[in-house]
């Protein structure tokens, strides 16, 4: 299959998830050696999961099939520009490229407007609007103590 039938295939996740009334207008699949290993659907509001976007639940379905926590050798196709959450889970999975269809400015023009979370990304911590502050108990390096001597840690 070419980009553009895979892009497709994307698309067509998005279009029947509205179709459906099952949630937003975002598709996405993940492709291997030529085959589409994951596949999900914006379900934000039918799971009650704000991090169910079609990206995040596409490379869950895609780490599941590949046994695997990283999509390396992987190409994602999303129907439109991901998200700084997107973005974030697309960069942990490592896959090879990411191409998409619709941009930021025109999920926005329908009512998805991610801008302020690039906004609030760029502001130092005392200035955002959620409260972010350092609690440091003396027990708190302890997890990372263990994971630094932990032989049955697997690194990413």
């Amino acid at each position: 299959m070419s980009h553009e039938q895979f892009m497709n295939a994307a698309i067509r996740l998005a279009y029947d998830n509205v179709i459906s009334g099952h949630g937003g207008p975002f598709g996405a699949i993940v492709v291997k050696d030529g085959q589409i290993i994951g596949r999900g659907s914006n379900e934000v509001t039918a799971a009650c999961d704000p991090t169910a976007h079609a990206e995040v639940q596409a490379i869950r379905d895609a780490c599941k099939h590949l046994g695997s926590f990283q999509l390396d050798g992987c190409v994602i196709y999303t129907s439109c520009e991901p998200c700084p959450m997107c973005i974030g889970a697309i960069y942990w999975a490592r896959p090879d490229a990411v191409y998409y269809a619709c941009t930021q400015h025109e999920a926005a023009e329908i009512g998805f407007d991610d801008h302020f979370i690039y906004e609030q990304i760029a502001l130092p911590m005392e200035e955002r609007s959620i409260v972010t502050k350092q609690i440091y108990p003396p027990d708190s390096p302890q997890p990372f103590q263990a994971w630094r001597t932990s032989v049955q840690k697997v690194e990413y």
